[in-house]
């Protein structure tokens, strides 16, 4: 799934419900005395009455009162005072020394002798702590609780405690994931979906195998309401089940008298019914307005990663693979689709239609299972065998033409690349007018925003690069995800990384005008950034909670993941080691489910090498850890020598350990250091590692082009170096390689490993720059502090560093035309430059942009702006009351999915207060704006001054309105938390944002973009600590 539509593993809590009967002892009492001693001086006796009764080997333990242990004799009077229910802490405080409340005296060596009262109450106290325990020991059904202790029974197991089901009986299962005795072999699924109605029924028929003996079948199931259940067990009697269900989660059961045997096969049917979803995922309906203005319905379905429950009963995990046979009730003047061809349509009698289609041929997890019931048209081509088609709403079919060609074309590249065919009859690719994740990767029928699939013919090059990045991700996880599925969702990066690696890969390929380099670049170094918090997390990590579920789709899985993979096939020798290792892998396990150690495994036995490489031993660092290396190089002589250390931004609550990464250090030097030939290697898996070079070499770059996922820091010598030799000649070093030093040197700012006058001094050695990936990054980092300064009203400083950057890259800025430009690259560069000098209001953009708006507004649509410029221009526009307004029409009535997106972002980005909040209840009402585009409306208003502090209110506000829209923990609840929280940098917005998220309890503060988000407000706000009095006095 593409869910950027156009950016410690933690130790898991027992279910509540999992606690076993032998727990319920109780622990002993520990009494921390050490912890304040000054608050307590003295301690008054304790009444024989407030001494706790434990019925199970009560003790009292102090801590914290001397490191020496008791002698023996000591230990036989302590005994002693515990017999009489007392202990030391009740001694006179005469009898202590003067000088401290907690210091014992030296011991006697004998006890004395106690009073006859006191012998007295001893011998009451153990007469009726013998009377409880016969009675405990020999009355019936005596709980192993507070109630007392009963005898062991060595015959009968511990039994888990169960919950209870929705009918007040218990529950068979307790935990997320389902057990494994039973296993679904097929499933055959009939839906009649009521779309005046916005409802649905269903029957599902499913075939299951029987490995263990087990007397209950537990399944997934989530608002469905089971109207008939029957079960037949082999060649047995249909007979009727009841249905048991645990919502907490999502889970359905049927209990059986005698078990179930391993080998046995049995039929579980089930008849429901269910409302269809209002929100984006399960069986959801969706609506759009044809060219007329009527209002058209349709449905459509979103089951990645837990959401297949919520449409039929089933096992929703990924490793229960199954066959399917989809059957669909409509109305006429509808169709239906699903991942297979279909095989026929049957009238009924009132007047419907039944579509059925061929069972899959194919073993698939429940999440890739899709079915839409619409009204759309579609453009088709056969492409090796396969039927691939493009479907749209009528209106749009003329926006299906490029889509349809980039992904004949790719597939093609797939089936020999991978040297296995893509195994189905058809291809279907589907523009859903109302979807929340940029795409989803349903086998044989893919889903995506109209935003992601359809261009016009007038459409800029770097919008064709955005569709065709979409496509080649998700056909990439037909082999990549479909027919190789990790085995649970901590491994999802096995899917989304290598689905975002061949993305690029495969585009520099088929379609090497896109110049896709740059963007891969770009988002390698956010996910350097995102990966240096320490609320970041391991590639592969634990999951065992829903919420976790959902976070796993993140930067980590996706980006990182591809960064890893891009890391691993350059540093391989020769050019097909990594091909042949992944095509084993495909092969290997083709329909099967596996985990990352089985990929490495697979690269590891093809090594081709006449040096043998443990891939397996060099990747498990990358992916078994969270963070990345800070490498720091430094030179003596001939030698080179090369540290490691976790690049680690914050140490709050970190957990410390010996961090250490296998890293394939890339190298080049003056004497060569453009060509892939001049790249040298050094493998650096301990703390440190020296390499000789000669003397003479005047500079080195450490990580070539960025392909290592590393941070380098060169040492003042270092630095010193390079930027005397890009001075003298900015091309010494390749585009990749001089944007990755902007990256790296803004990074270890941040880290404070160097001041802020060194950033600017490598700028400054830069400031000949014309290139786009050196040129975007810097302002991407100079934006991000301007942002940061303006926010906090640092007004004098705002203003000067405004006159920095419109000096540093004004001359560039001036060179740019509003004309059409053919090259992708020239538009990222245009694009990035005239969105920052129109929003630092410099005055020959800002008329530029307001000419360009008018021509356009009068030109009654014969007039285009160029793709990459609409969201300067409707930007600048949205600053006057007159043409905001003027967009807004527009907005309703274009029907250009880009160019509508990019209305939105400039209506977003007014800076008049009542418009905000205007079009932030809109967004969340979902009637003029639709509600999958809030998270993007949030992100811009929060761009601006007198937008971020209104969105942040807003949050707050609406929070359970948007939890009920968009999942906890989901992608677009990571973007609005961190699109609200991340420009703040004072205590007083930490304390308020915590403050927040610590009261939301289960409806979100575990999540970790909470984390994120407040680990990352402390960065800034340590960041303007240091930096504040350079950047006045540097400015």
């Amino acid at each position: 799934m593409d869910v950027f539509d156009g950016n410690s593993s933690e130790h898991a809590n027992l279910p509540r419900n999992m606690i076993e009967n032998s727990m319920f002892e109780e622990e002993p009492d520990v009494v921390d005395l050490a912890k304040d001693s000054a608050a307590f001086p003295t301690f008054p006796a304790l009444d024989p009455d407030e001494v706790a009764y434990e019925p199970c080997s009560s003790r009292l333990l102090v801590r914290g009162l001397g490191e020496n242990d008791m002698d023996e004799d000591e230990e036989d009077c302590e005994s002693s005072a515990r017999l009489l229910g007392m202990s030391f802490m009740n001694r006179s405080s005469a009898h202590r020394s003067t000088s401290s409340p907690f210091s014992r005296q030296s011991p006697p060596r004998t006890c004395s002798r106690p009073s006859a009262r006191t012998m007295v109450v001893c011998v009451l106290f153990l007469v009726i702590v013998a009377s409880m325990t016969m009675v405990l020991y020999f009355l019936p059904g005596c709980n192993f609780t507070r109630t007392g202790c009963r005898k062991p029974n060595k015959t009968t197991p511990i039994e888990s405690i169960y919950p209870l089901s929705t009918n007040g009986e218990l529950f068979p299962w307790a935990q997320l994931r389902l057990p494994l005795s039973i296993r679904p072999l097929s499933y055959d699924l009939t839906l009649n979906p009521d779309l005046d109605n916005m409802t649905f029924t269903g029957r599902i028929v499913i075939n299951m195998a029987v490995l263990h003996n087990r007397k209950c079948i537990v399944l997934h199931g989530s608002n469905l309401n089971i109207t008939k259940a029957t079960f037949k067990l082999g060649d047995g009697q249909v007979h009727d089940v009841t249905v048991l269900e645990f919502k907490p989660k999502q889970q359905l059961a049927v209990k059986f008298s005698e078990e179930l045997k391993a080998g046995q096969h049995c039929v579980l049917t089930l008849d429901y019914s269910a409302k269809l979803s209002h929100t984006y995922d399960g069986f959801y309906n969706s609506s759009y307005s044809d060219k007329d203005g009527n209002k058209r319905v349709l449905a459509a379905t979103q089951f990645e990663p837990l959401s297949a429950r919520k449409a039929f009963p089933c096992f929703d995990e990924p490793a229960f693979k199954a066959t399917f046979l989809i059957k669909i009730i409509r109305k006429p003047n509808y169709m239906a689709l699903s991942n297979m061809p279909k095989a026929n349509s049957t009238p009924l009698h009132n007047g419907l239609v039944q579509d059925e289609f061929e069972k899959t041929s194919v073993n698939m997890s429940t999440y890739l299972l899709a079915f839409i019931v619409a009204n759309f048209t579609s453009n088709s081509k056969n492409v090796s065998e396969t039927v691939v088609s493009v479907y749209s709403v009528p209106e749009k079919k003329e926006h299906t033409y490029y889509a349809l060609d980039t992904a004949s074309k790719l597939l093609k590249f797939y089936n020999e690349f991978f040297e296995i065919d893509y195994p189905l009859k058809k291809l279907d690719l589907v523009a859903i007018p109302d979807f929340l994740a940029g795409a989803m990767e349903n086998w044989g029928l893919i889903t995506f925003r109209e935003t992601t699939l359809l261009v016009g013919k007038q459409s800029s090059p770097l919008e064709k690069q955005v569709v065709a990045s979409v496509i080649a991700h998700e056909l990439a996880h037909q082999w990549f995800g479909n027919l190789v599925t990790m085995r649970w969702w901590n491994d999802l990066w096995l899917n989304e990384g290598f689905a975002t690696y061949m993305q690029y890969m495969s585009l520099q390929t088929v379609l090497p005008k896109l110049d896709i380099g740059n963007l891969f670049l770009a988002v390698r170094f956010r996910a350097l950034d995102k990966d240096a918090l320490n609320s970041s997390h391991a590639v592969s990590t634990e999951v065992n909670t829903a919420e976790q579920v959902e976070e796993m789709f993140d930067s980590v899985s996706y980006e990182k993941g591809a960064s890893i993979l891009l890391m691993l096939n350059t540093s391989l020798p020769g050019d097909q080691q990594f091909r042949k290792g992944i095509i084993q892998y495909l092969k290997q396990f083709s329909g099967s489910n596996t985990d990352t150690d089985d990929l490495w495994n697979s690269l590891t036995q093809v090594e081709v090498s006449t040096q043998h490489q443990n891939i397996s031993e060099m990747m498990s660092s990358w992916t078994s850890q969270k963070g990345f290396p800070l490498v720091t190089i430094s030179r003596k002589g001939d030698q080179v020598n090369l540290t490691q250390e976790h690049f680690l931004l914050t140490t709050d609550n970190a957990t410390h350990t010996s961090s250490l990464w296998n890293i394939p250090v890339t190298y080049v030097n003056d004497s060569c250091s453009l060509a892939p030939e001049c790249r040298q290697v050094f493998t650096l898996n301990t703390k440190s590692g020296t390499f000789k070079l000669p003397e003479s070499v005047k500079w080195l770059k450490l990580n070539y082009r960025n392909t290592g996922f590393y941070i380098v820091h060169y040492g003042d010598e270092g630095w010193a170096a390079l930027k005397d030799a890009l001075s003298k000649n900015i091309s010494v070093l390749t585009n990749d390689d001089r944007a990755s030093l902007i990256h790296n040197i803004f990074a270890l700012s941040r880290l404070g490993r160097v001041s802020f006058d060194q950033v600017l001094n490598v700028l400054k050695c830069m400031s000949k720059e014309t290139e786009t990936s050196p040129v975007t990054e810097a302002l991407l980092q100079l934006n991000r502090i301007y942002g940061l300064l303006d926010k906090r009203q640092e007004t004098n400083i705002v203003s000067r560093m405004k006159k920095y950057i419109l000096a540093h890259f004004g001359s560039l800025m001036n060179k740019q035309t509003w004309e059409e430009e053919d090259s992708v690259s020239k538009q990222e560069l245009r694009s990035a430059l005239l969105q920052t000098a129109c929003s630092l209001a410099e005055e020959n953009c800002t008329q530029q942009a307001k000419s360009l708006f008018k021509t356009y507004v009068e030109s009654n649509g014969t007039f285009r702006i160029p793709g990459d410029l609409q969201q300067v221009v409707f930007t600048v526009a949205a600053q006057s009351d007159e043409d905001w307004s003027t967009l807004l029409s527009m907005y309703h009535y274009v029907t250009y999915d880009a160019e509508k997106r990019k209305m939105l972002q400039g209506l977003a980005s007014t800076q008049d207060t009542r418009r905000l909040v205007w079009i932030l209840n809109t967004g969340l009402k979902g009637d003029h704006i639709q509600t999958q585009e809030l998270p993007l409306v949030i992100s811009t208003v929060c761009n601006g001054f007198a937008g971020y502090l209104f969105a942040w209110d807003f949050i707050q506000e609406n929070w359970d309105r948007l939890i009920e829209k968009f999942p906890v923990g989901s992608f677009a609840i990571q973007s609005i938390i961190k699109s609200a929280t991340s420009q703040f940098s004072t205590q007083a917005h930490l304390d308020q944002v915590q403050a927040f998220f610590f009261s939301l309890k289960e409806r979100g503060s575990q999540m970790r973009s909470v984390q994120e988000a407040l680990e990352t407000i402390r960065l800034n706000q340590r960041w303007m600590d240091r930096n504040l009095s350079t950047l006045r006095n540097w400015l």
